[in-house]
């Protein structure tokens, strides 16, 4: 997949959003300025920036996935998910806090993280590979935040953005063979100790494996797959929540436990 866009014009936004993430200063929409810019265009964006932060030390631990709910998906216009990658400098621990200063606009998302024991290379896989392949699933929060502007994005813009990915806290692993099913897990998601929002994990494509299944023929247009050992971050069951300073984030979901952040 390629863009009809100049390789430096990607190379500048690439460059632009790199800033606003080490500054967590956002910048207008890409959008706005690129009125060409592809679905493609914004993937090339993602990896460079995902290319530059390996070249400086990071390591690849997983991959989160966004938009897989209907309303996420009518409100920006598209009619599938998109994804991003997560490094292990963008792990913090159960019960652990992160910085506001570090974030721009912040919101929280409860979700089933998958852990693979195997690589998943597409296309082709179901939910059954998926399954197969996946040695343990785990409650977990996603922090999303946007490095555009007041949130006011398109599909590219998020894309390009890594699908408006910053953090994620991971739970205990628990293995697959003794989680519930996966569709019928809720989750109740908590400011403050007040519940805010509750869903149901159907809102993930009808089954969080189903995403995990769409990222991984996905990711097979562009060469690449997932590798034994990375997770994979399915999708936000309820709305995504903003958070602000001093407030605590947290998530039960049935079955697989609690998994808690605080926002200093």
């Amino acid at each position: 997949m390629s863009s009809p866009l100049p390789a430096a014009d990607l190379d500048t936004w690439a460059d632009r959003l790199h800033s606003a993430l080490v500054d967590s200063a956002p910048i207008l929409p890409l959008s706005d300025s690129i009125p060409d810019l592809d679905v493609a265009g914004a993937y090339a964006i993602q990896q460079r920036n995902l290319t530059r932060l390996l070249g400086e030390g990071a390591r690849l631990v997983g991959r989160k996935i966004g938009l897989t709910s209907a309303p996420m998906q009518q409100l920006l216009g598209v009619d599938e998910p998109d994804y991003g990658f997560v490094l292990d400098t963008m792990v913090f621990p159960d019960g652990g806090s992160i910085p506001l200063s570090s974030l721009c606009a912040p919101r929280v998302e409860p979700e089933i993280a998958f852990r693979l024991n195997r690589p998943l290379r597409g296309p082709g896989v179901g939910v059954a590979d998926v399954l197969d392949a996946t040695d343990a699933v785990a409650a977990a929060l996603e922090i999303v935040d946007s490095r555009i502007a007041d949130w006011r994005i398109t599909l590219c813009d998020t894309v390009a953005d890594n699908a408006s990915s910053a953090a994620v806290v991971l739970g205990p692993w628990l293995p697959i063979n003794d989680a519930p099913d996966l569709d019928d897990i809720t989750a109740s998601l908590y400011v403050n100790d007040e519940q805010v929002d509750q869903g149901v994990a159907t809102a993930v494509l009808g089954h969080p494996a189903e995403a995990v299944a769409w990222l991984v023929n996905a990711l097979a247009a562009f060469d690449t797959g997932l590798q034994a050992g990375e997770f994979v971050m399915s999708g936000s069951i309820t709305a995504a929540v903003f958070v602000h300073a001093g407030d605590t984030a947290s998530a039960d979901l049935s079955g697989l436990g609690r998994v808690s952040i605080d926002f200093t």
